[in-house]
């Protein structure tokens, strides 16, 4: 089972990733095709802290996982303003 440091190390290698792409390129498709892949990587963050957060009950936390349906819904209006 993967740690949460090793989820925190992929996260943070997209959001790089999407953030050169933003700052070098001149396309706006690829430009909107990073900004997705930075918001992928604030996706896994979220997903991460919320699974090895655990609660009183020892449940996992699911409020970083509800945030991420709204990252998903900005997303979603990010791709038809692109189209």
């Amino acid at each position: 089972m993967a740690s949460l440091q090793e989820y925190l190390f992929i996260s943070g290698l997209l959001f790089a990733i999407g953030l050169a792409g933003v700052l070098i390129r001149r396309n706006i498709i690829v430009i909107f095709m990073c900004l997705e892949l930075m918001l992928s990587a604030a996706n896994l963050t979220l997903v991460a802290f919320s699974r090895f957060n655990t609660g009183e009950n020892g449940l996992p936390d699911y409020n970083g996982q509800v945030l991420v349906f709204f990252i998903i819904t900005v997303a979603a209006a990010e791709v038809a303003v692109g189209l």
